[in-house]
């Protein structure tokens, strides 16, 4: 009986970082040896980090990850390694190569490239034409990158017919809402059409807006799921595979036997046979079972991941945010304390003459649980100098949203300030909610380096909220319970001035996550002036949401490299 035992390493790459990265394959080798493994896998473009963007149009960019290749080559001494990189003919591909003993044995060109959301791979690379099988003792195993494995029809259908009995697909697929059960459910339903195991090594970490989420999961021909990786974490996934008893299933299964009586092969398959054996291994891997996170622990688990990986990937060491008492500032300071540790964390409370005893009360408690250093900075005596300097302009104007807006750039100016003073990034508070309508002021509240709820709707911050506090309650319970408040003028409530969130939300979904028709909205059951209004504000806004941080994306539609609309725009539906 031959179990061939597979390391998929899921690791946490930075784009550009080549050296890095090349370090980090090399240690995961090392581990996998240490283990007997016969093969480790790495995500797609692991050398490069992923998404590399226009640094492919940097040919010194691409001769660099070719030279990394090679000296991760040399450290593929009696085990197969396959490692994702770009490669260079008379173009440049999305590749994988197979490694052994020093030499580049095989490379994969990815077929299928994906253009759409947040890809843009056609922009720069090739797409492959031939279909890879390695043949070790007989035994086949395809080679299959990322998009492949999502058409019904792929290079996993013909290396099943060839007779592999093992796929292993490498991944930088990135995470929103649910797409961990919709990618299982894929790899689960792909197993069983094509009596195969599936071994899926996907990248885990942050990049900009893109979290990835880990998940590597290996799949057995009947779809059971052999061992999974966790997810949002950095991990060796170790199987051992039964080669020989997947052999059998597709034995006594007629499907393939009848396909390939009507198959012709094509001459770009390639079959590359490797001088390898198989180790034999005294012990086997256990079986690990790792349960999935619930919904809303694995997108608060997404939001620590991407505040820590943009913030240490691009250098910093410190945060400092603006404490207002309310459910946005209290949530993004408690994501950056767990993201970062509380020494990393500044608060600044701004208080107004609009700002409420209660606020000040919650933010300085929050800060209390949190464990984080605040400053307080008021801003009355600015705020009425602004207004003193403005008079003769302004005179005989009534006051409205410019007065508003001038405190919130106050408050921006102050956090810039110590921004360029200690060199600590500015996260911006606002939520997907808020940029969808433009309730936020440029150069205001907008400021800041990273969005950490750029898209999390308003509801979704209270549970999240919530969430967090069910491990240890560090946000004040008045703050969930409070109505929210801009506090900008007396008596201000955002309800009043929008929508209440629970609508507003549903109607945001609709309109941008989903694309759908205003009057289909309206027919839903929704008031035809409630949804006019807010698609209205939502058109308007969005040279405002242009000028917004980066944030970290969660949904499969958030705004930025997923919804792309011209601000110069005269199409409404309305």
């Amino acid at each position: 009986m031959k179990k061939l035992r597979l390391a998929l390493g899921q690791l946490n790459m930075t784009v550009g970082d080549i050296e890095g990265n090349t370090e980090k394959i090399i240690s995961a080798i090392k581990e996998a040896k240490l283990h007997e493994c016969d093969i480790i896998a790495f995500p797609e473009l692991a050398i490069t980090g992923y998404p590399p963007e226009d640094l492919l149009l940097k040919p010194s960019f691409i001769n660099r990850n070719l030279q990394a290749l090679n000296r991760i080559a040399q450290a593929s001494e009696n085990i197969i390694t396959i490692v994702g990189f770009v490669d260079k003919v008379e173009d440049i591909y999305n590749a994988a190569a197979v490694l052994l003993n020093g030499k580049i044995v095989a490379v994969y060109h990815k077929n299928f490239l994906p253009n759409y959301g947040v890809f843009d791979e056609v922009r720069y690379f090739q797409r492959g034409n031939e279909i890879t099988l390695l043949n070790i003792e007989g035994y086949k195993i395809g080679l299959s990158i990322c998009e492949d494995i999502w058409y019904p029809e792929n290079p996993i259908n013909i290396q099943a017919i060839e007779g592999a009995e093992l796929i292993i697909n490498i991944n930088a697929s990135p995470y929103h809402i649910g797409k961990g059960k919709f990618r299982e459910d894929m790899l689960k339903v792909r197993a069983r059409d094509n009596l195969v195991s599936i071994a899926y090594v996907n990248l885990v970490g942050g990049q900009d807006e893109l979290v990835f989420d880990g998940n590597s999961i290996i799949v057995g021909p009947d779809g059971s799921v052999l061992t999974k990786g966790r997810s949002f974490e950095e991990e060796i996934v170790l199987c051992d595979i039964n080669l020989d008893a997947i052999f059998r299933q597709q034995l006594k299964d007629n499907r393939l036997r009848n396909l390939r009586a009507m198959y012709k092969r094509e001459e770009k398959v390639k079959e590359i046979h490797l001088d390898f054996k198989i180790k034999d291994k005294l012990e086997t891997i256990p079986q690990k079972t790792i349960l999935d996170r619930p919904e809303i622990e694995e997108i608060y688990k997404a939001l620590v991941t991407g505040v820590r990986d943009y913030i240490h990937k691009n250098g910093f060491e410190k945060v400092v945010i603006g404490l207002s008492g309310g459910i946005d500032s209290s949530l993004t300071a408690t994501i950056a304390t767990d993201a970062l540790g509380k020494d990393n964390v500044k608060g600044v409370l701004m208080p107004s003459q609009f700002t409420s005893k209660e606020s000040v009360e919650d933010a300085l408690e929050l800060a209390e649980n949190l464990g984080i250093e605040t400053f307080t900075l008021p801003i009355t005596d600015i705020f009425e100098k602004y207004k003193d300097e403005l008079k003769d302009i302004f005179a005989g104007l009534k006051p409205d949203a410019t007065e508003e807006n001038l405190q919130a750039r106050i408050r921006g100016n102050l956090l810039m300030a110590l921004s360029n003073k200690f060199g600590w990034i500015v996260l911006a508070t606002g939520n997907k909610s808020e940029m969808s309508v433009g309730y936020a002021t440029l150069y205001g509240d907008m400021v800041g380096g990273f969005a950490v709820l750029k898209d999390v709707l308003k509801t979704k911050v209270y549970e999240l909220a919530q969430y967090r506090n069910s491990i240890s309650p560090v946000i004040p319970q008045r703050v969930l319970e409070k109505p929210p408040s801009a506090e900008l003028k007396p008596d201000q409530r955002d309800e009043d001035e929008l929508l209440p969130y629970p609508i507003l939300d549903e109607i945001i979904m609709l309109y941008v996550e989903e694309d759908m028709p205003v009057q289909d909205i309206i027919r839903m059951g929704f008031d035809r002036h409630s949804v006019e209004k807010v698609v209205k504000m939502i058109d308007r806004n969005e040279y405002k949401r242009r000028q917004a941080p980066i944030g970290i994306r969660i949904t499969h539609r958030a705004f930025g490299k997923d919804r792309r609309m011209p601000v110069t725009n005269k199409f409404r539906e309305l």
